[in-house]
Order: C-alpha cells, then structure tokens, then sequence
C-alpha cells in the first residue's frame, strides 16, 4: 500500500487534498504540520478517526524530525503543502516565509535524497505545490504559463519561486523524482479567515465593513479547491518527473466582481435590510500588489487528463453556504483552539 507524506496537511488546501486521498484512494497518509495559526486540528476533525490516517505534529524545517518521520513511516510520496502564504504578512514579516518555503523545502528535499538513497526509490515521486505568483503579474492580456520566466513581486511569492528552484534542481542535480504544481487563488471550505472570501462572507454577515484594497481592479484566475487537489493528485499519479503543471480555474474576476457576486448570493441565503454591496469601502493598496493572474493549464489537461468539475458560481455559492453553516469552526480557529483535547487522537 501506498503512504503519503502530506506536509501542511492540516491547513486549507492540504485537509482538502487528504479528504480526496483518503475517499477515492486506498493510500495511508501520515500528515505532517506545524499547527501554526493557520494549520488546525479542526480541519481535520471528520478524518482524524480513520486507520489509514497518521497525524504528526512538527515543522518540515527541523531536520531531525523530518528524517524520523521518513524512516518511521517509509513514505512512497511525498506533497508538500506546507507553507507560509498571506502576503500581508509576508510584507509585515517574512522571517517565517523563508524559513518555512525555502529552509523546509530544502529539508524535504534532503529527506527524500537520502530516503531513497537507502530504500532504492522506484516509484517514490516528490511533488512540491507552488502557486501562480511566482511568475509576477501580467498586464490585460496574456497568461502564464510552465515556460513563464519568474518575477516574483512579494515575499511569499519570492520565497516560494526559491522553493520551486530548489526542487528542480533537485531533479536535475541527483535525479529526484520531483514535480511542481503552480496553481491560481483557491477557495472553499476550510480557508483560513484572514484571506479574501472568508473575510467578506464573515464580515458581510457581522455588518462590518468589506475591505478593497486600490480601485477593485485586481484581477484573479479563482479555482474551487477539491478541483485544484484533484489536480495535484492527477500529477502525483500521472505527471513525469521533472516537468511543472499549471492548475488554474478559467475564471478570472476582479477583486471587485467578486465581492459583488459574493454579496449577491449573500442577499439571497441571508437577507439583510439593504444589500451587503452597501457595506463595501476602498483602503489603501497595498505594496507591491500584482495586477492581474491567469492561468494557461493546457499542459494538465491535456496531459493528465484533469479539469475543474465547478464553475466559479457554483463552488463560490457552495463556499458561501459553508462558512454561514461552520460559523463554529471558524471561531475556533480564529481563537487559536485547535480542538487537540476534544480530539484526543493526535499520532505519531
């Protein structure tokens, strides 16, 4: 049987992408996170019962930790979900954004060299998940695509284009089994409260002001996040080693339209006594913003035989319905409550 290593496991898109493994595949996964702010235990509450499922608390830049969690658990595969990834905070701070996308990444990387140094390694894959601000930011035409030069523009988007580096050379220097996937903003359930459609949604249903930084004019390709997970997936079964797979959703929205649109399906599940587009307010920009991404995916589409299952309206109107419904969740996360003695079923 096949055992994944899941680092970030327990943060948004890594929760999401051990739900799909453990329902539509007969892996064990060992998830490995750090439990920082973001990550948490509630985000993995319906599955932490399951046999097939090993949680690990621990931070991929620890070296000795990471390499006992190789040589206990023999992995077959490893996607590494973790990381740091707000960009506000990145500008505040990006002390942890370097230590995390490029330290951990390398600490990964030598764990998997050496891991199959010592088993032989056939059919080990590594695959490192990346994101589409590390190409820079695009003007109104146009679309990035694996062959895009990178320009990042931030912290966390330079700390993850050193990432990326590092596993392709990886690849082309010791012939690690390693791919990357670059994605577009993701959105669904679980998403932590600080970034774009949770913020509104919350604080839409709260009566608090909607926050658009500039002019709205930022322009984002959105995709539904068990479409981007079942992209990584299709990658780890089918992608070949050394290559990049762009994952995007075809749905490109200004930071404006999609406020709007959110509030309308808002005005629709939960009336208010004026539209929730009145509690919209325009703040300053902030440094450095990119303008536009958009995602050319022909490459996985074409050669993993994947495409996103939701339309933007759909999975945004499923989002929305989820956080009204998980408002429990959402405090818990926000307070720092990770639920581990509710829980009781940490492993190692």
């Amino acid at each position: 049987m096949e055992t994944l290593l899941v680092t970030g496991g327990a943060g948004f898109i890594g929760c999401n992408f051990v739900r799909l493994v453990l329902s539509e595949t007969q892996a064990r996964v060992v998830v490995l996170d750090k439990l920082t702010y973001a990550g948490s235990l509630e985000n993995l509450a319906d599955v932490l019962g399951d046999p097939r499922l090993t949680f690990v608390q621990g931070d991929i830049a620890d070296r000795i930790e990471v390499r006992r969690v190789f040589a206990q658990h023999q992995p077959t595969a490893v996607v590494n979900f973790a990381a740091e990834s707000h960009v506000d905070r990145s500008i505040e701070d990006a002390s942890a954004f370097i230590q995390t996308n490029i330290v951990g990444a390398f600490e990964l990387l030598e764990a998997a060299r050496r891991h199959i140094a010592d088993i032989g390694g056939p059919g080990f894959r590594f695959l490192h998940v990346s994101t589409d601000e590390v190409y820079g930011s695009l003007g109104p035409t146009g679309a990035f695509s694996e062959t895009t030069p990178y320009a990042p523009n931030s912290p966390y988007a330079a700390s993850k284009a050193g990432a990326d580096h590092l596993v392709r050379a990886y690849h082309e220097t010791y012939g690690l089994p390693a791919l990357i996937t670059n994605c577009s903003n993701n959105y669904g359930p679980h998403q932590f409260p600080e970034k774009l459609i949770p913020l509104m949604t919350l604080n839409a249903v709260e009566g608090k002001p909607l926050p658009i930084y500039g002019d709205g004019g930022n322009v984002r390709d959105w995709i539904y996040v068990e479409d981007h997970c079942r992209g990584v997936l299709a990658a780890l079964q089918r992608g070949r080693p050394g290559e990049k797979y762009n994952l995007g959703g075809r749905s490109e929205k200004t930071n404006l339209e999609l406020v709007d649109t959110l509030c309308e399906i808002l005005d629709a599940e939960r009336p208010a006594a004026t539209s929730y587009k009145e509690l919209k307010t325009f703040v300053a920009d902030r440094p450095g913003h990119d303008r536009r991404y958009a995602i050319d995916d022909k490459k996985a589409r074409n050669e993993l035989g994947w495409e996103p299952r939701q339309s933007f309206e759909s999975g945004l109107r499923a989002t929305v319905r989820w956080y009204l419904q998980n408002r429990a969740w959402c405090d818990a996360v926000q307070s720092g409550k990770y639920g581990r003695e509710r829980l009781g079923l940490l492993k190692t």
